[in-house]
């Protein structure tokens, strides 16, 4: 259980800060679908892939103080904000975990926008389908967002420069 933790608590050390529980969420989903060792399941929710998991998992660590949660009044939404705390990296200076760098890839995830994320990781959790099947689903699933096919050729461009980053 602990290691799973200090995975995500590796993600925030090499992030330095996440802004938006949606974006990570989608940080981890499209991680884990470029090998980072990630374990928690997802299924296909309202805004793309999501996990209970990470959600229970990112609670846990900001209870014990490991992880730092900034919640911001924007109005007629909330916003939080995500670091590692100086306890979660001392914690982290003693346990030794298994995340390999991939700063490259997380930073690059991590400059997105939670929209072009949000279609990255849907195109991704589609994948075993053809492409013009995957087009289909995201205009009718995410019919809302207004996705147009310039939006879509650009996530499958970006997913292909995600692999050449990653680190295996």
């Amino acid at each position: 259980m602990l290691k799973d933790h200090a995975k995500i608590m590796a993600l925030f050390l090499q992030a330095g800060e996440v802004i938006g529980r949606k974006k990570l969420q989608k940080i981890i989903y499209i991680a884990k679908k470029m090998d980072i060792p990630f374990s928690e399941r997802y299924k296909f929710h309202m805004f793309g892939p999501y996990s209970d998991e990470l959600t229970l998992r990112v609670e846990e660590l900001c209870n014990l103080g490991f992880v730092d949660e900034i919640k911001e009044n924007k109005g007629n939404y909330y916003q939080y904000r995500y670091s590692l705390s100086k306890e979660g990296t001392r914690f982290l200076e003693l346990y030794e975990y298994d995340l390999p760098d991939s700063k490259a890839l997380v930073d690059s995830l991590n400059e997105q926008s939670s929209r072009f994320l949000e279609l990255v990781s849907t195109l991704l959790y589609f994948e075993e389908l053809s492409k013009e099947e995957v087009t289909e689903k995201v205009f009718t699933l995410k019919r809302k967002q207004n996705y147009s096919q310039a939006d879509i050729d650009e996530a499958y461009q970006y997913i292909e420069a995600l692999k050449v980053i990653t680190p295996f």
